[in-house]
């Protein structure tokens, strides 16, 4: 799982800035051209808000379930999330889990 994670995890990073690179050259960081065409369409506006929801309800997630698991480095996928989408910040925190959970049923078997 620990690959299965990494991979996506790259490929939420990858695939919305293959897409978000080429418009910050053709139009510059303008936040008020930004937010135009993310809500141009109703369905513009949909898509952006569910986004929106999903990623307050995924650093909620990745808070409470890391601080239950005592997990470290839980700043990672937050600012992953903030800065590049649940896409990124999901898979993530599942590897950070992942690699958890695997030390932590190695310290008790020893």
């Amino acid at each position: 799982m620990k690959f299965f994670y990494g991979i996506l995890s790259l490929l939420g990073m990858i695939l919305p800035y293959s897409q978000f690179i080429p418009w910050i050259y053709e139009n510059g960081f303008s936040i008020t051209q930004l937010l135009h065409e993310a809500s141009q369409s109703h369905i513009g506006t949909f898509a952006w808000l569910d986004v929106v929801v999903s990623a307050v309800v995924l650093i909620g997630f990745i808070l409470y379930e890391g601080k239950k698991e005592e997990m470290k480095y839980l700043w990672f996928p937050v600012i992953g999330t903030l800065i590049v989408g649940v896409s990124l910040g999901l898979p993530l925190f599942l590897l950070l889990r992942e690699i958890h959970n695997e030390k932590k049923r190695r310290t008790t078997e020893v």
